[in-house]
């Protein structure tokens, strides 16, 4: 039986009405590139063939300013036309299926691991470039799955129908 949400925020079956998010994700993203630069500082990597300096700094920056300004704006952008906050601890009050939602259901996400792809790119910090797949991973756990089962049991099938469509990622 799925609950019903009240006034209050509250389901009928007193859970809160919003993702059980156990994390900040941002902060994720951020211990991801502190990490990785502390990493470099102890146990730096040098790449032999890596672009020269203008040109990573120019490439990892298309990266990280293109996901940013690509994802991360435009779905914050798209959330709030639809009177919804981008915070995962408030109410969700419909699916979002426009812009980056339509490619990806995690497109401020997405955009968080492009960016320390992007400044990987932009430093040579190959240590940044390894902890992408585990920010990755801890943003799928701590904050994507939360998401999914709540959206699943405050939408039912319109969410599983919206999931089949769009992928998680890409």
């Amino acid at each position: 039986m799925e609950p019903m949400a009240t006034r209050a925020g509250r389901t009928t079956q007193g859970e809160r009405d919003a993702a059980a998010v156990r994390v900040f994700p941002p902060a994720v993203q951020l211990v991801t590139i502190l990490a990785g630069l502390a990493l470099d500082r102890l146990v730096p990597i040098e790449l032999a063939s890596v672009l020269p300096a203008p040109a990573r700094h120019w490439l990892g920056g298309l990266i990280a300013g293109g996901a940013f300004l690509g994802l991360g704006l435009w779905s914050v952008l798209v959330m709030r036309r639809t009177g919804q906050s981008e915070n995962p601890w408030k109410p969700t009050t419909e699916i979002v299926e426009r812009g980056p939602y339509r490619l990806t259901r995690n497109p401020m996400y997405l955009q968080m691991v492009l960016i320390c792809s992007g400044v990987a790119v932009g430093l040579a910090n190959v240590w940044i470039l390894v902890l992408t797949p585990l920010c990755a991973g801890v943003l799928q756990a701590l904050a994507i799955l939360p998401e999914e089962r709540y959206l699943e049991r405050t939408f039912g099938a319109a969410y599983r129908d919206y999931k089949r469509r769009v992928r998680r990622w890409l």
